[in-house]
């Protein structure tokens, strides 16, 4: 028994599933909605009516109020506390302490100035923060007006004459030599005042309209391939593996 050679690592083997290729009809490959229920129902077909099953509620507790959570004094009725007269004792008031001045706070011997006629006495207190005694400008602050020259401040100036700087122009040291020369000036086209000559100008390069595209030379053309215009031996075509589970094309034939 000849062994046959495979290529790779895949083996024929059974289908893992259903290949929908070998169905001719439509088969699972389309999810019709179902019928049934209320998810997902066709819209083709009337829905009838439908009842929804809930769970059980849950039961409430048989001992709804608080419980012994709350102390509640029996006293307190719902028109209020039924109780009998009675005093409540509060506790000592805080009194406020009053500073009053003692023996050694008066002087009487101070008293006779009040009482009798004193004499006129003087007294000397500490040195304010505000006020010192030298205060006033000293001999530097002041800033003298002058007295000599056209600014002077409540009195006639005479006439003053300013010194300026030496020019240099009709000086004794201006050099009278250095005139324009025949290079300073420039000289002016003759054209300007007189006929001017025919002229003519020299323009770039025009290159005439034709096609810039590339065209293909000597060696992009392969003539011994050529098959058209000659003759040729018969020619077997290899063509592709078409699929056994492709629906072949069908043509109507009467």
């Amino acid at each position: 028994m000849t062994e046959e050679v495979w290529m790779g690592t895949w083996r024929p083997h059974r289908p893992r599933g259903p290949i929908m290729a070998l169905y001719s009809s439509p088969g699972p490959k389309y999810l019709i909605p179902p019928t049934t229920g209320f998810m997902k129902h066709t819209p083709t077909k009337l829905r009838a009516p439908a009842y929804s099953f809930r769970g059980a509620p849950m039961l409430l507790a048989e001992n709804c109020s608080p419980g012994p959570r709350y102390n509640v004094n029996p006293k307190i009725l719902r028109t209020g506390k039924d109780l009998g007269p009675a005093y409540s004792i509060l506790g000592r008031y805080h009194t406020k302490t009053m500073l009053t001045p003692g023996p050694g706070d008066y002087f009487p011997e101070k008293s006779t100035k009040f009482v009798f006629d004193s004499a006129p006495s003087h007294s000397i207190s500490a040195r304010t923060k505000t006020f010192r005694v030298d205060s006033t400008p000293g001999p530097a602050a002041y800033m003298l007006p002058v007295v000599m020259g056209p600014h002077t401040v409540g009195k006639v100036s005479q006439p003053s004459f300013s010194i300026k700087g030496r020019s240099k122009l009709g000086g004794f040291s201006d050099d009278l030599h250095k005139t324009p020369g025949p290079a300073a000036y420039r000289q002016t086209d003759m054209q300007v005042t007189k006929f001017k000559a025919p002229q003519y100008t020299m323009a770039a390069r025009v290159e005439p309209p034709g096609d810039k595209t590339l065209k293909p030379g000597p060696g992009a053309h392969s003539p011994e391939k050529v098959t058209l215009t000659k003759p040729c031996a018969p020619i077997v075509t290899f063509g592709i593996k078409h699929s056994d589970y492709m629906t072949p094309l069908v043509v109507d034939v009467e």
